[in-house]
């Protein structure tokens, strides 16, 4: 303030008459000011604020330090499947798909290491003791542990590595695991086992059953403590379709529970709602114990929109996210048109989520059969940034490979919408 009171009093008096500037200059007081306030200037122009800090009458305390800006903190981030690809497999495609990521900007990725009733990494103790024989899943081409090669390309460049527990309670209705188990599984109304999903006929593994839950845990906790990862993700298969829970352990213990028989309409919001919480209860429990063997790693979730995730599947994720058992939330919008793209990613429950959390939108980039146009996606990645979301890719493969467009033009796209570097906190030990 006395700076600035200088420099104006310097000013007005140099509005004054021809011989007040006369008197003005010849007066020692005045030249003497007039010599520091021009010192103050030239200092000012070069190292403002060290300038500021060396004026002995203006405390040092009281002057802010330049802060470094951050880089924007947004998901960028893409799965990686065993269907469709070998890049999993080659270790010189690994490192080379991980190189090509880290040029484009990208920041995460989310690769399967459960599937089809199999750990897709080498000698699984809880497999093992399971009955699942596995010996040759989770090694590469050239015999390398996959995880563990991805995880020292990932993290060399930059990159997150958040496994992806892609069938959740799903599985084959002939891997060992099932029959091995067929007691954990549970059934429709009518006794029927199976359902169709994207990856063909599959049974589910009864959620409520407490064998089950400990082996979905074992599994979890393995995966986190065997490797430096920096989370564990679980998308809308962590989940189950409302049509199921009519086994005789569920029935038994809705009834001892609430008194009453369970609704032969699977769709009853009482009977929907109890299986929910359990299912919650379940997602609490898994937490404390990934946060229990490390506690910075990221709690991922990758449901469906709301409306189909809760009603359809059981997955309450918006009290997932209400009670802090999420530290990241990917919703899968695989929309193939932008009105309907828009109206799920402008929900009222992803705002509320984003406030809280690393919030994102599944992009479906395309698939094998099914190619994405680049217009349509970049039309979709600038609708979920403009709204401060970050955006999850499904898959790898098809970002440049399964497309319409020539590889080199689907790159070049993926730079400029990713034209600046966006890091994140790892969970690194």
């Amino acid at each position: 303030m006395q700076l600035r009171a200088l420099i104006a009093n310097s000013r007005l008096k140099s509005k004054k008459s021809a011989l007040s500037r006369k008197k003005w200059r010849l007066s020692p007081k005045y030249f003497g000011l007039l010599a520091m306030a021009s010192l103050i200037a030239v200092l000012l122009i070069g190292q403002p604020i060290k300038a500021f800090a060396q004026l002995s009458f203006i405390p040092q305390e009281q002057i802010a330090p330049p802060v470094a800006q951050p880089p924007a903190q947004e998901i960028r981030g893409v799965w990686m499947t065993n269907n469709d690809t070998d890049v999993l497999m080659d270790s010189a495609k690994l490192q080379n798909a991980v190189n090509q990521l880290a040029q484009l900007n990208f920041n995460t990725i989310y690769p399967v290491v459960w599937n089809s009733g199999y750990v897709q990494y080498p000698n699984s103790a809880v497999a093992q003791r399971t009955g699942i024989y596995q010996s040759y899943i989770g090694k590469g081409l050239q015999g390398q542990d996959i995880l563990a090669d991805l995880v020292k390309f990932a993290h060399s460049k930059g990159l997150l590595v958040i496994p992806w527990f892609e069938f959740g309670f799903m599985a084959p209705q002939s891997s060992e695991l099932v029959l091995n188990h067929p007691h954990w599984l549970t059934q429709k109304q009518d006794g029927s086992l199976t359902s169709n999903s994207a990856a063909g006929e599959v049974v589910w593994l009864n959620p409520f059953l407490p064998e089950v839950q400990q082996f979905i845990t074992d599994l979890v906790v393995e995966a986190i403590a065997k490797y430096n990862v920096d989370g564990i993700q679980f998308d809308d298969h962590t989940s189950l379709p409302n049509q199921f829970g009519y086994d005789r352990y569920t029935l038994a213990l809705y009834k001892q529970e609430t008194g009453k028989n369970a609704p032969r309409n699977p769709q009853d919001p009482a009977w929907v709602r109890w299986r929910a919480d359990k299912i919650t209860a379940f997602m609490t429990q898994l937490n404390h114990a990934v946060k229990q063997r490390k506690p910075q790693a990221i709690f991922s979730v990758a449901p469906n929109p709301y409306i189909t995730a809760y009603n359809s599947f059981l997955q309450d994720w918006v009290t997932w996210v209400d009670q802090n058992i999420v530290d990241e939330l990917i919703v899968q919008v695989y929309r193939p048109d932008m009105t309907s793209f828009l109206d799920q990613i402008g929900r009222s429950e992803i705002q509320v989520a984003q406030q809280k959390i690393p919030t994102a939108i599944g992009v479906l980039t395309g698939l094998r059969n099914r190619p994405m146009p680049m217009p349509l996606i970049k039309s979709k990645v600038k609708a979920a940034r403009d709204r401060g979301l970050g955006v999850a890719f499904f898959f790898y493969e098809s970002l440049w490979e399964y497309a319409p467009e020539p590889s080199a033009e689907r790159k070049s796209n993926f730079k400029a919408l990713f034209n600046s570097p966006a890091s994140r906190i790892t969970a690194q030990q």
